[in-house]
Order: C-alpha cells, then sequence, then structure tokens
C-alpha cells in the first residue's frame, strides 16, 4: 500500500517489513539514523519550529522521538483546549492530521479551531491537536500506525494534560477522533484496538488494513465490541469512485473492504462521498461535526467515569451502498430497509440521514440556526477586538462591523478558503486554521479624533446567518 504526502502528492511506499519496529530491526536502526542525521541539520530548517503558545485553557506536553524498540521513533507534540470554567471532562475530541511534512505542521493549530471547540464545548469534553513531527520523505507508518508506538504516546499524553490541566479524569475519558488519511488510519486502528474508549470515530481518506495482502501492514482483527463503535468512511469522489486512476485511486477500494467487513459482523459503519474533492478534506466538516455531535449526545454517559451508552437499532435509517451515488437510493427507516446489512450504509437517526443525504448530493448542507453573537467588545483608541464562538453546525466565516447603526465594514474584507466553504480563521488542506491565526480585530481607520461612535459587532456563519 501507499500513504500519500497531502502537499506533494508524493506516494511513499511501504514495505511490510516496516509494518512494526518489532518485526525489523534494520528499519528501526534505519529510522534512528535518519532521525540523527536530520537532528544534526540546521534548527532555522525544521518545520516543526515555533509553535503556538499554549497558555491556558491551552496545555501542551511534548516527547522528543525515543531510541527504545517498539516506542515512537518520531518527536511529537499533543496541544489540548478545555473549555474555560468546566468542572469535569466527559470526553475529548482528537482531530489528527495525515502523513507528510505538510499535512503534520497543519497539527499545530488544530486544538485552535473554533468550530470544533464549538463541538468539544457542547459535551464538556477537551480538543486535542496531535503533530507528529515526520521528517520529509520518512514512513508515516511509523507514527499513524499507532502500534509503532503511537498509541502509548498518545495515552501518556492524556495523564500529563490531565495533571497540568487539573483535569486528571482527561486520562479515562472516552474518545471521538476525526482522522485524515494517515489519522484516519489511526483512528480506525484505535477503534479496533480500543472499542470501549471510542465514542465514534470519523475517518476521512484513510482506514486500517484488515487483510493479508503483500506489502501491506499487519492486518487488524475485529472484536466485536467494535462493531458497537459508531465509524464514518469519508473520502472524495476522485479518489476511486468516480475517477478510477490517479495517485488517490486506491482510496475507496481500502474504504470499501474495511466497511463490508466491519458491516457484515453488524457493525454501525457507514460511508459519505464528498462529490467534489479528492484527497482534500472540502466542506466534510458540515457533515463531520453534526454527525459527531450526534454520536456524543447519545454515547456519552451521564457520569464521567461510566461506560460509553450502547446505540439502539430503532431509529437506525439505512441506504444500500449503492447510493455513494447520490441519484440511487435514499435512505429508509431500517424496518424498511430489504436490502442485504453488508451492502448497506448505517445511519443514527432520521436527522442524520437528512443531513447525509445534502452531503452527498453537492455538500450543500442546510442550517437554520444563526451564530452566537460576539461578546466582550473592546475599544481602544481605533481599534477594536471581540469575542466569538463558532455556530456549531455551520461554524464562523466573517463579521460585520457597525457604526453608528450603519454598515462600515466586513472582516475580512474578502472570505477565501480554496477548499471549501470560506470560513473566517481561513482552512489548511487538512482541515485546520492556517498560521497566523486571524485575529478578531479591525481598526477603524476612518474615525475622526475626538469623536465619539457606538460600535456593533455582528458574526455571520458559513449559510450567511447573521447573529443576534
Amino acid at each position: 500500500m501507499s500513504f500519500v504526502c497531502e502537499l506533494s502528492g508524493k506516494a511513499i511506499s511501504h514495505n511490510p517489513r516496516n509494518t512494526r519496529l518489532c518485526h525489523s530491526w534494520p528499519m528501526y536502526y534505519f529510522a534512528l539514523f535518519f532521525l540523527i542525521f536530520a537532528g544534526s541539520l540546521s534548527a532555522q530548517t525544521s518545520p516543526y519550529e515555533n509553535p503556538l503558545p499554549a497558555d491556558p485553557p491551552y496545555y501542551r506536553v511534548r516527547y522528543d522521538a525515543s531510541l527504545k524498540p517498539g516506542e515512537l521513533v518520531y518527536p511529537v507534540s499533543y496541544t489540548v483546549w478545555i473549555p474555560p470554567g468546566l468542572k469535569t471532562l466527559r470526553g475529548i475530541v482528537i482531530h489528527l492530521h495525515g502523513c507528510g511534512v505538510g499535512s503534520c505542521k497543519s497539527g499545530q493549530t488544530a486544538a485552535f479551531d473554533l468550530h470544533w471547540q464549538a463541538l468539544a464545548r457542547k459535551h464538556d469534553c477537551a480538543l486535542m491537536g496531535p503533530c507528529y513531527e515526520q521528517p520529509d520523505k520518512s514512513n508515516g507508518l511509523l507514527w499513524c500506525d499507532p502500534r509503532n508506538g503511537s498509541d502509548t504516546s498518545f495515552q501518556k499524553s492524556l495523564a500529563e494534560l490531565g495533571t497540568k490541566s487539573n483535569h486528571p479524569e482527561l486520562a479515562t475519558v472516552p474518545w471521538a477522533i476525526w482522522g485524515h488519511s494517515g489519522g484516519g488510519y489511526w483512528g480506525g486502528g484505535m477503534v479496533l484496538l480500543h472499542p470501549e474508549r471510542v465514542a465514534a470515530a470519523w475517518l476521512r481518506s484513510g482506514v486500517p488494513t484488515l487483510k493479508v495482502v503483500e506489502g501491506k501492514p499487519k492486518p487488524y482483527s475485529i472484536p466485536e465490541t467494535a462493531c458497537q463503535v459508531p465509524v464514518m468512511c469519508n473520502l472524495g469522489t476522485k479518489e476511486g469512485v468516480t475517477v478510477k486512476d490517479g495517485r488517490f485511486s486506491g482510496v475507496w477500494s481500502g474504504v470499501e473492504t474495511f466497511f463490508q467487513a466491519l458491516r457484515a459482523k453488524g457493525g454501525l459503519v457507514c460511508v459519505a462521498v464528498d462529490p467534489l474533492t479528492s484527497h482534500e478534506c472540502g466542506n466534510q466538516r458540515y457533515l463531520a461535526i453534526p454527525w459527531l455531535d450526534a454520536c456524543l449526545s447519545t454515547r456519552l454517559p451521564d457520569k464521567s467515569g461510566d461506560p460509553l451508552k450502547s446505540i439502539s437499532s430503532k431509529d437506525t435509517w439505512i441506504a444500500p451502498l449503492a447510493a455513494v451515488d447520490p441519484n440511487v437510493v435514499a435512505p429508509v427507516p431500517v424496518a424498511k430497509f430489504e436490502g442485504a446489512v453488508d451492502k448497506s450504509i448505517w445511519l443514527l437517526n432520521k436527522a442524520i440521514a437528512k443531513v447525509w443525504t445534502q452531503y452527498v448530493k453537492d455538500t450543500a448542507v442546510t442550517d437554520t440556526t444563526p451564530p452566537p453573537a460576539p461578546t466582550n467588545i473592546r475599544i481602544k483608541g481605533n481599534e477594536l477586538t471581540w469575542e466569538a464562538e463558532a455556530d456549531l453546525e455551520s461554524g464562523l466565516a466573517s463579521f460585520i462591523i457597525e457604526r453608528d447603526g450603519q454598515f462600515l465594514a466586513n472582516v475580512p474584507e474578502q472570505g477565501k478558503n480554496p477548499f471549501g466553504r470560506p470560513v473566517f480563521q481561513k482552512l489548511s488542506y487538512s482541515d485546520t486554521p492556517t498560521q497566523p491565526l486571524v485575529q478578531m480585530r479591525f481598526t477603524d481607520t476612518r474615525a475622526e479624533v475626538g469623536k465619539t461612535y457606538q460600535y456593533r459587532v455582528i458574526a455571520v456563519n458559513t449559510v450567511g446567518l447573521k447573529s443576534k
């Protein structure tokens, strides 16, 4: 198999001898040699320099590359955001990048994403953004296969971040996992390794291996408990669904194999094909966040420390796998579905079936609720600053500035996003804010010295709805 470096588009070949460090001493020492060589270069060449400050409510731990067999051979940092004032965490949302330096570096801003923070805040969860410091032209499987040490380092970070943040429960709360490409491989692997800990998993353009195939990693087995974890397999139509050649064309065959293996065992797994994209994330967050919201609402225990709740089948909706083509068949309640289970897409409930249907058609997921109004508006001289939370369904696109009841400016003046709907924080290829982070700030250059004005700031979400 191969993993794709998202920004360069280069495929990184994988040899079965490289799958696990304990399987191949030569590979292990090669990785160590590479890291030592890379470390001898000037520090100014490192793409992982100058991470964003992690002052409360942000917390961070970082681990150097390990020289011990079976441990993670790449450095890694874990940054977590915890909703201010929260007494007890109920879970943690993990937003994980893919393989390749560009994608890995984008993980530095994942915990700072206002839209994903809205999801975490609603469910009393932390939001984590790992950043695996994979060197250029190195093997991504050495971190994105959790059996190669990243499972251990991740759980170690939860305990240490729990101590730092005075939330020791962070080490034991359930996980909601979002992963892109290699991050999807990691997230699916964690479902199969620790199903009792995973509330739900969204796997964008990457799934773990389930069959013995030459050149692929050691396959996972499917424990019975993993079949009770809601899993969404999401990919672009140009990754082998409608475009059958090119460097991304193998994604669909891997997803289809993974999906059918879980569904054959009764797994709660679904597929959503983005009709507009290839390997980039596009508008997937407008389905991913409502989907994870519904899963967390259903599965998180009422009391921290209790087991995850199981999902009743009575409200389930089903669509045939052929509905990856949105023109085939619409979802129906489970009681009305007459097709083969292992060829059917599982959907949590009627509301999710509706959003899924919109997404697979044109990604234009609808929303009727306005975003929260900005707060803590301040003015110093002629500069305005404010704070705002993102709309859970549609995020945050921009702000309107009014002066004395009249329109003054849009912030930003013109929204841009090459991968989907314009978003205030802008978005990288891997669905994280771009650096430097956009500030909630506006300077009124037309204000007259000594004159008093009244200002108002209005939030606008990505479907154009305005705050009160």
